[in-house]
């Protein structure tokens, strides 16, 4: 099995990851792109079918230096991925929405935000190690701990399931904060500005209908 683990500390920017504008609010610092890869639940991945663009929504999960997504063996990408070497090059998106930014003017209203974009060559991940690893770190990106309680798949379900790889090398992020960037000849406008901020909020489990009545809610739900 071969787990990539983080080896730098900076990701070297690119011609595709290099910003045309705004490009102070760019970084390529590998914790701030963890941070912000590791808080997030749903991943666009981005590709091209028969000439054309496709962008689909999907979990996904990081091990060191690697990102895992999965999927249905029967899934367009995850096949495409499969085919010989290149493998399938893709475009990853991650992107967090922390404020809604209202400024005095039409022009300047704008979010807040944090993203990172990653762009590769996605392969097929064959070895049964490193895919029970992968699915691993999937179940827990969504809620950690959670693999350790649930069933592992079986022979079926993994037969059924396809996992992609994508190193982190090519890797930008891209940070908006603050308030609006009003014109100061729109400061004396009678129009509130300011941010209405934006953040996730959980609410207290449901448990299934069929859960038996003796098994405790878990600590990992507690601490949401």
């Amino acid at each position: 099995m071969e787990m990539a683990m983080s080896l730098v500390e900076r990701y070297e920017p690119t011609e595709r990851t290099t910003l045309t504008r705004a490009r102070e609010r760019a970084t390529y610092d590998q914790e701030t792109v963890h941070a912000i890869l590791d808080s997030a639940y749903l991943c666009h991945l981005g590709y091209v079918r028969d000439g054309a663009p496709v962008v689909l929504p999907t979990l996904y999960g990081r091990v060191g230096d690697r990102l895992y997504l999965h999927g249905s063996t029967g899934s367009r990408p995850l096949r495409m991925a499969g085919e010989p070497d290149p493998g399938l090059p893709v475009c990853v998106t991650v992107t967090h929405v922390d404020g809604l930014v209202l400024a005095r003017s039409a022009f300047h209203h704008s979010i807040n935000y944090r993203c990172v974009v990653v762009h590769g060559t996605a392969h097929p991940v064959t070895d049964p190690a490193e895919k029970s690893a992968a699915l691993d770190a999937l179940v827990d990106h969504v809620l950690p701990g959670r693999a350790a309680d649930s069933r592992p798949g079986n022979a079926k379900e993994l037969a059924a399931t396809a996992v992609i790889r994508l190193d982190l090398r090519e890797v930008s992020a891209k940070i908006r904060t603050g308030g609006p960037n009003d014109e100061p000849e729109d400061l004396a406008l009678p129009h509130w500005s300011g941010v209405l901020p934006v953040a996730p909020v959980y609410g207290a489990p449901v448990p299934s209908d069929d859960l038996a009545a003796d098994i405790p809610q878990p600590a990992y739900l507690s601490a949401r």
